[in-house]
């Protein structure tokens, strides 16, 4: 995987690549980024353009208690990210056979009393990345099969964690463990603690999560700490329509919606013939106009399609009510929508106030929230019916 595989970012590719030209870095990153901004992807790009670099290392001497040690990177002459393809090594690194380039991720038992480590998975993990590098944890683990069994990184894993990076390094500059989704370690984390605060010479430690609250705080000291922005809106349109082939407009509605997150972005192309305009609309009539029989109807019909089809669809219409304000505070001519958005935007400007619609965005994000965390749909659906025609009918705004 290179650099220019990973969506947007362009900012933050820079600024690593600066980190390590500059002597800047530390021997443990730590990347924080929501579900499909690309945090994972830009590890395994970075560790495999590090790994590849040209020339061992004489070892130089760590620092002290609780700082981060910088990893030498004096009299390296670096290749370029652009380039680092042409390396003879970075056919390895990007089949993830590199010997000085490791990776540890949440596994689970093969069967019953097994002590489960990453390697166990390896095969499965290469596949899962090729094929879903903007996969989040859930889709890992539905992918090895764990069903409804927990994830772990486990202390057999840290174990042959430090176990590998104690050995020196056979080609590269750098031995590098790339350790995705650290909120699975729990307290296992603090076996990691005296190999990170100090690390074998030239080891580097790149931890990549999407909730640093859930990481052990001991680890996170330790750490130089780098948060992945969400993706542009741009930079998502544009990977739909190269890498996805959707056209251009299917792409441009889909990118406006999916808040920065490519997952949530690939989940919807398979959704791409479900109308969320007549949807909605449907939802406004049933609220405002048809009464109990017709919300009740609308509210059925929305507990069976699923938990990701019914954040997207609330997803759409928090998306539909930014347009809205966009046009109300800018004119039609400068925001630049999909016309059926923008008519259905100037409409929902008609029923709504600015006050409304913040309040109406703040429940359908609550209602996004309890979803994820499985709430039932039916009587999520209906406090949000009964809420949002609080709202609009009565012309005030909630305050619970």
């Amino acid at each position: 995987m290179e650099f220019k595989d990973v969506i947007g970012q362009a900012a933050l590719k820079q600024q690593l690549v600066a980190m390590v030209q500059q002597n800047r870095l530390g021997h443990a990153l730590l990347l924080v980024g929501k579900e499909g901004t690309g945090a994972l992807p830009l590890a395994i790009a970075f560790a495999q353009w590090m790994v590849c670099q040209p020339g061992k290392q004489k070892n130089t001497p760590t620092t002290g208690f609780f700082e981060a040690a910088p990893i030498s990177t004096e009299n390296i002459h670096f290749i370029s990210p652009d380039t680092i393809h042409q390396m003879p090594n970075f056919s390895r690194a990007a089949q993830f056979m590199h010997p000085d380039l490791h990776f540890s991720y949440p596994v689970i038992p093969k069967k019953s009393g097994d002590k489960p480590i990453s390697t166990d998975y390896f095969k499965e993990w290469k596949e899962f990345i090729r094929l879903y590098p903007y996969g989040n944890v859930f889709d890992w683990l539905q992918f090895i099969g764990a069903e409804n069994k927990q994830g772990n990184i486990t202390a057999d894993e840290c174990n042959d964690i430090m176990r590998k990076l104690n050995l020196k390094s056979f080609e590269s500059a750098y031995k590098i463990l790339v350790l995705w989704m650290p909120e699975y370690l729990g307290k296992e984390g603090n076996k990691l603690l005296k190999l990170i605060e100090e690390p074998p010479d030239n080891t580097l430690f790149i931890l990549v999560a999407e909730q640093e609250e859930g990481i052990l705080p001991t680890l996170i000291s330790r750490c130089q700490v780098i948060r992945v922005p969400l993706i542009e809106k741009q930079d998502i349109e544009t990977a739909l329509i190269e890498r996805a082939q959707l056209p251009p407009q299917t792409a441009a509605q889909i990118a406006g919606v999916c808040s920065g997150n490519y997952r949530e972005a690939l989940q919807m192309i398979q959704d791409t013939s479900s109308d969320w305009q007549s949807l909605l609309r449907e939802w406004l009539n049933a609220t405002l106009k048809l009464g109990p029989s017709a919300q009740i109807k609308f509210i059925d019909e929305m507990a069976k399609v699923g938990r990701e089809k019914q954040k997207q669809f609330l997803r759409y219409f928090i998306h539909l009510l930014e347009q809205s304000l966009h046009i109300r505070l800018m004119g039609v001519e400068a925001v630049h929508c999909l016309p059926d958005e923008s008519i259905f935007a100037q409409r929902l400007n008609k029923i709504t106030g600015i006050a409304q619609q913040q309040a109406i965005v703040e429940e359908l994000d609550k209602a996004i929230y309890y979803i994820e965390r499985n709430a039932n749909a039916k009587m999520l659906f209906m406090a949000l019916t009964i809420k949002l025609q609080y709202i609009i009918q009565n012309k005030v705004t909630l305050h619970v």
